[in-house]
């Protein structure tokens, strides 16, 4: 696995940061939130770090990380939604935000977004 999105981070503020051995690390780019609650992160291969162009911290329920494959750009979404507990304005006020996120993507780049239980593949240039 090359790219794995995580939710529920649980970390203070905002940050990358390696982890793993030598040969087979990963980079953690995280969005979390002053009280430890939410988050969101991205771990990332070694391998493609440096293909990292862009990360987006939107909240500590969005992270948009964009990275070069070959000729095209890929727009890696972590999403993680508001809990059922939570109003309906608030549950909606976040999903048209994540919706606009994902509309302002230009037609010929590539898009994957993941919550849990839920991922959607946008595949719209060759490789």
């Amino acid at each position: 696995m090359d790219v794995a999105c995580v939710q529920e981070t649980r970390w203070r503020a905002s940050g990358c940061r390696f982890f793993g051995a030598i040969v087979k690390r990963y980079k953690l780019f995280w969005m979390g939130s002053k009280a430890k609650t939410d988050g969101v992160g991205i771990f990332v291969a070694e391998k493609w770090v440096d293909s990292v162009v862009n990360v987006e911290r939107h909240s500590e329920r969005v992270l948009v990380l964009k990275m070069v494959l070959g000729d095209c750009l890929l727009n890696v979404f972590t999403i993680y939604a508001t809990h059922s507990g939570k109003p309906d304005e608030e549950k909606e006020s976040f999903w048209d935000d994540v919706f606009h996120l994902v509309s302002c993507i230009p037609q010929n780049e590539m898009v994957f977004c993941w919550r849990h239980k839920w991922a959607y593949w946008k595949y719209q240039c060759w490789l």
